[in-house]
């Protein structure tokens, strides 16, 4: 079995669910970016030692947050030693806004990926996108590169949607799937 490691930042709850569910589908380690934007001990050993990294951000202010980019930044030292080259990557954010410019934090979390040398695992799925699509149907916002999910400012964790949470199980999922073929 592949081994796989969902590293994310959370500032109100609702990206660590995502990541819970996440990690769930592709049963994998989860490795939290605390406040301060810092790893815990062996984090990084964690991270040299996956096949597959699956990286969380919230998106903040049209990107992800600071605590995020301050571990991307940290990032640094692996990349000059070329230690994550090869490895499979995917992502997932959450904003309140139903656009919120999700796609630019998925678009930093990629281009992350390949500046570590890295091939990116999309979302794979259809989006819901007929007439009588829910908001509570899986991939309801017609994302591609990687999971999106939208928690209005004001709801709690447990009131994440379902569809959302389905589309971040699935991309778990889908992410084990592709480990498994690329480490055989």
């Amino acid at each position: 079995m592949a081994n796989i490691v969902v590293v994310y930042h959370s500032g109100y709850g609702h990206t660590q669910r995502l990541a819970q569910v996440v990690a769930q589908g592709a049963a994998a380690q989860l490795l939290a970016i605390d406040a301060d934007g810092n790893l815990p001990a062996g984090g990084w050993e964690q991270l040299a030692a996956a096949d597959a990294i699956v990286l969380g951000a919230p998106t903040y202010m049209g990107g992800p947050s600071w605590q995020f980019k301050r571990f991307a930044d940290a990032s640094s030292k692996a990349w000059f030693a070329q230690a994550w080259r090869d490895k499979l990557f995917a992502g997932f954010t959450n904003s309140a806004g139903v656009q919120g410019d999700k796609q630019v934090t998925l678009d930093y979390l990629y281009h992350l990926a390949m500046q570590h040398g890295g091939l990116w695992v999309g979302l794979g799925m259809l989006p819901s996108n007929t007439k009588a699509a829910q908001r509570n149907d899986a991939n309801w916002m017609g994302a591609y590169s990687g999971a999106m999910a939208q928690s209005p400012s004001d709801a709690s964790v447990a009131e994440m949607l379902p569809g959302d949470l389905e589309t971040a199980r699935q991309f778990g999922a889908r992410v084990a799937q592709a480990a498994a073929r690329w480490t055989r």
